[in-house]
């Protein structure tokens, strides 16, 4: 018997928030993964490729890179069948803490910037 389930697919607020994520510099397939599990509470790999429009390798991917930086968790379920356990994503943070670390590091690349744009100028003064 198949269970039916409810796929949620990107609304037009949700692909601007994912474009605004990518202009500040976030990797597309990380913003819109991010911008999915900020609207769902809980997702499998599967439903996050339906939603996101992303393949398998490029959630895979996404999926790494947000885990590294604490932003995701997740746990198996046993599959219904013998198959490997399926997992479970969500956000391990707030989306307003993620923001708070994407605000933090952007300050301090243009700082660095700023600071290397002074060093230019002391060198041709």
């Amino acid at each position: 018997m198949l269970r039916a389930r409810n796929v949620m697919y990107f609304t037009q607020d949700e692909e601007e928030l994912a474009d605004l994520l990518i202009k500040i510099g976030l990797k597309r397939n990380v913003a819109r993964v991010l911008v999915y599990l900020a609207h769902n509470s809980e997702a499998t790999s599967r439903d996050i490729e339906r939603g996101t429009d992303l393949r398998q390798p490029e959630v895979s991917l996404a999926m790494a890179a947000m885990i590294e930086q604490d932003w995701v968790e997740n746990r198996e379920i046993k599959a219904e069948n013998k198959g490997r356990p399926v997992k479970i994503y969500r956000l391990s943070r707030s989306v307003g803490e993620i923001t708070d670390t994407l605000e933090k590091a952007k300050r301090e690349e243009a700082n660095l910037q700023l600071s290397i744009i002074q060093q230019i100028r002391n060198y041709i003064q």
